[in-house]
């Protein structure tokens, strides 16, 4: 298995297309290709039905994948709102890769059985296939292919995110093959010698205790530990710093606990749903999420400096618990919240994952939805870096 990664930032198509391939063949060398991901900036939104021919030309019938976006992530390098392509090709010995294209109306009922979302992406849950999703924010729902291959494919990691480059219908590009779509879902599976880990770095910091969810109504939180949540708030508040106090002003969210297993949550165990409102007269809460009585959750805020230190902490716990598997190559999916209009500078996510996992290809794109797993189940996030880390299972 080989990765190779390559970024241009030059304005003119053609010319921006032969920078990336030329950074990456430098790098696969004689290598052959089965996998190119490319993401482009909308700056070329009417050269992207060229793709196909320019790509084939020098990477011969490897499959292409990819989309349009607000931000483009390649070869260690973030650019935002400018011109850009990316390319991310790889060597997969030993895997059969295999695509579609999915529409809204495509989508078996949420009470099918496993066999009929075995047939929407052509391939069994026995293969144990990987999943890279990127869909159309506007005219798909992911959550529910989220929930069906969730459902379908247990035991297999699902990574992606939702094309970002316009914020109309139908001005998204999304591309498979031969074909751009400007709606639906594309998707590939991966079966095989290959392995998907999955990093889902979510941005908030816990303040507070965990607490019991003892009253709730669907996503209203009503009772924690037999408090209401304003009641709660209120004594959160009063023991924090001046800094956080303003942070709870405008950047306050609710950590669920989604495996009912866990007792003692750690960076990571938490699903982050935004605190949608407050009713001051009856202490409830609304919360981004439906919510389950003795679900356990705590309260989080959200900064640059709190963002940094929770992707510290989930690539140290993921480094140090993959000492012995050798990465080869990565692919990031990012908030268009996040980057240099979050943190300031440029590349920030990508040089913090450089640091702590290693030095491997990465590429990707910021997206309008983050898809990436917490406690086993896929979620649809924002302001999220989900990371897909790709190495040999055997």
């Amino acid at each position: 298995m080989k990765w190779a990664s390559g970024i241009s930032e030059n304005s003119d198509f053609e010319g921006a297309l032969k920078e990336c391939t030329s950074q990456v063949l430098e790098q696969m060398g004689t290598t052959g290709s089965d996998l190119v991901m490319v993401f482009v900036s909308s700056h070329y939104q009417q050269d992207i039905p060229g793709l196909f021919n320019e790509v084939r030309d020098v990477f011969g019938s490897a499959l292409i994948m990819g989309c349009s976006g607000g931000g483009i992530i390649g070869n260690g390098r973030e650019v935002e709102q400018e011109p850009a392509i990316s390319l991310t090709v790889a060597s997969l010995p030993g895997v059969e890769i295999n695509g579609f294209h999915i529409e809204g109306d495509d989508l078996p009922d949420l009470d099918a059985g496993p066999d009929k979302w075995e047939e929407l992406v052509k391939v069994t849950s026995s293969e144990e296939p990987h999943f890279i999703l990127l869909a159309d924010p506007f005219s798909f729902p992911a959550q529910n292919l989220l929930l069906g291959l969730d459902f379908g494919f247990p035991h297999s990691s699902k990574i992606g995110g939702l094309a970002s480059s316009n914020q109309e219908h139908r001005q998204n590009n999304l591309i498979l093959g031969d074909q751009v779509y400007t709606s639906g879902a594309v998707g590939i599976s991966m079966t095989g010698n290959i392995a998907l880990d999955t990093v889902v770095a979510q941005g908030c910091r816990p303040i507070g205790q965990p607490m019991r969810i003892t009253e709730c109504k669907q996503n209203m939180l009503v009772e924690l530990d037999s408090q209401t949540p304003v009641s709660v708030l209120r004594d959160v508040f009063s023991g924090l710093s001046e800094r956080d106090r303003g942070l709870m002003r405008h950047s306050l969210f609710l950590g669920v606990v989604m495996d009912e297993f866990i007792d003692d949550p750690v960076q990571g165990d938490f699903l982050i749903r935004n605190v949608m409102g407050m009713d001051e007269r009856s202490g409830m809460l609304a919360i981004g999420e439906t919510l389950k009585e003795g679900q356990l959750v705590q309260f989080h805020l959200r900064d640059a400096d709190t963002s940094t230190e929770d992707l510290a902490a989930v690539l140290d716990r993921y480094a140090g618990d993959n000492r012995e598997n050798q990465a080869h190559g990565a692919l990031l999916f990012s908030c268009l919240g996040r980057g240099k209009y979050l943190y300031g500078r440029s590349d920030h996510d990508s040089e913090l994952f450089k640091e702590k996992v290693g030095s491997i290809p990465i590429g990707g794109f910021f997206c309008n939805g983050e898809i990436g797993p917490v406690s086993g189940t896929t979620f649809l996030h924002g302001y999220t870096s989900s990371f897909g880390i790709f190495r040999p299972k055997d």
